[in-house]
């Protein structure tokens, strides 16, 4: 039996997730994890992501003028979401 290339941890599971096809759901989840810093502590406080799927995230928000707000800044979220994550994760969010 031939002996492959040792690879660093982080190579070898990267490439096991992406075989199993986890990568693209572990992207989404970690686009809850940076919501915060990426809208900012005002933002965070009134508007809370619940959920993300196939690149829909929903989040909930707890005072209309606020929503309407976020409504009108959803391309610039959208936008600095994508640049946080690398990648194209986040396609719409829905505010509810």
């Amino acid at each position: 039996m031939k002996r492959s290339e040792p690879k660093e941890l982080g190579v070898a599971l990267a490439a096991v997730l992406k075989d199993l096809g986890l990568g693209k759901k572990i992207k989404q989840v970690k686009a809850l994890d940076v919501w915060r810093r990426v809208v900012g502590e005002r933002i965070a406080q009134v508007a809370v992501p619940e959920r993300i799927d196939e690149g829909k995230l929903v989040v909930r928000v707890s005072k209309a003028p606020w929503r309407n707000e976020l409504v009108f800044l959803k391309r610039e979220i959208i936008a600095k979401l994508n640049a946080a994550l690398g990648d194209e994760v986040v396609k719409d969010i829905h505010f509810r």
